[in-house]
């Protein structure tokens, strides 16, 4: 992206302002739980037939909803960008450090601390070993999607946004399993490799490798002013569908699952 680009897309951003929907975006999440559950515990077909497809605990239809979530984003990132680290380290050894060498550790020691000890008589070891791997999982994987909408709200830089967003992906790819596994199994519990080997490649290997040749693609048959002021305009809101379609059918299987 040129500097010229990038400042009028920055003016844009920063005059645009929030839509209806944005401003009121919580909202529309605490209906999707709701449909979700209400779907599960009164439609119960809905989440039976979509949960039937999995392959090694990994949900096929969660994982295309995450695709037009994290889309838009990954199609944002222009690999180029990447060699402009050296122009402000500080910020991404910064993002770097807690992504890797702290949340991860930190996360994990809260919940074995909440788990273990302090809410000890009141959970069962089953649930309780299920609780930090769920911790272990979701504290070691980075957020990608929302990194630009918390970006954009706080009127971010977007290309240093697109630059955090890109090298955290590649560590991500490399580094997530080994420690996941290490974690885990520091805390005895068994590791689940073809589940933790295939969501990396569901949720972030598969969406950006798309969005990396769809970029190259659209760019060099439409333009890149094309590209930038047209095609991420149109795919902005695939983001928000994502992330809402994917809360109704989590929840749906929880509704699911209090029926019983």
């Amino acid at each position: 992206m040129s500097e010229k680009s990038e400042s009028r897309k920055e003016a844009e951003d920063l005059g645009r302002g929030l839509s209806f929907f944005e401003k009121y975006l919580s909202i529309w999440v605490a209906l999707c739980i709701l449909i979700g559950v209400a779907l599960g515990r009164f439609i119960p077909i809905i989440p039976n037939t979509l949960g039937k497809f999995e392959y090694a605990q990994v949900n096929i239809p969660i994982a295309i909803l995450i695709w037009f979530m994290i889309y838009p984003g990954m199609a944002e990132i222009d690999f180029k960008s990447i060699l402009g680290v050296k122009k402000k380290p500080k910020g991404l050894v910064v993002t770097w450090t807690t992504n890797w060498l702290i949340k991860p550790f930190v996360m994990y020691g809260l919940f074995w601390l909440f788990m273990t000890v302090i809410f000890k008589k009141f959970i069962t070891p089953e649930l309780q070993t299920q609780y930090i791997a769920g911790a272990v999982l979701l504290g070691s994987a980075p957020c990608t999607a929302m990194v630009f909408v918390w970006s954009y709200l706080s009127d971010g830089d977007p290309a240093y946004t697109l630059v955090q967003v890109a090298t955290n992906d590649i560590i991500l790819l490399f580094a997530y399993v080994p420690l996941v596994t290490l974690l885990l199994g520091i805390g005895g519990i068994s590791v689940p490799y073809d589940t933790l080997i295939l969501s990396v490649i569901l949720y972030v290997g598969i969406p950006l490798a798309i969005g990396y040749l769809s970029r190259i693609y659209l760019i060099k048959k439409k333009g890149q002013n094309w590209f930038e002021n047209v095609y991420l305009e149109k795919i902005g809101n695939l983001t928000i569908i994502g992330l809402l379609f994917t809360l109704i059918l989590l929840f749906s299987f929880q509704g699911k699952h209090n029926t019983k």
